[in-house]
């Protein structure tokens, strides 16, 4: 094997051996790990599918970067956000399809109940919270990064 063939491949199981894609040198410290990921909450109170669609997009743009493994991403719906994580939502096939790369959807229970929705109008796998801004607090308290995008 040629000095730079062995030297590139070298190079390429350093970058990936850190778990993180080689991308730790961009990340805070303590680095994610498996047992301890990043933690990352979305808070959704839009219905303007464009917005939606962006949000799903910055999910999987978090997700591809810290991969699967060392990434926990939760979307939390409320006010007109709710909509997103209905049945009939415009967006529903992708929230179907992100869900099974583990990303937790949560919709707020005071907001369908104004909007007169039950749990059976939810997107199958929502989990339902009775509030969705003290549902936010309480996952900051706990660590969690919000992002409003």
């Amino acid at each position: 094997m040629k000095k730079w063939a062995a030297g590139a491949i070298i190079g390429i199981v350093v970058l990936f051996s850190s778990g993180t894609g080689g991308l730790a040198q961009n990340m805070a410290k303590p680095h994610p790990t498996f047992d301890e990921p990043r933690k990352v909450l979305l808070s959704v109170n839009s219905k303007d599918p464009a917005i939606l669609n962006n949000i799903l997009y910055n999910t999987v743009n978090i997700q591809k970067y810290y991969t699967q493994d060392l990434v926990r991403i939760a979307v939390v719906g409320y006010g007109p956000g709710i909509r997103m994580l209905l049945k009939d939502s415009p967006v529903a096939a992708r929230v179907r399809s992100l869900m099974q790369y583990d990303i937790e959807f949560v919709a707020c229970g005071n907001t369908l109940d104004a909007i007169g929705k039950k749990d059976s109008d939810l997107i199958a796998g929502v989990k339902r919270v009775q509030a969705g801004l003290p549902e936010v607090i309480e996952r900051r308290l706990m660590g969690w990064i919000d992002l409003n995008p």
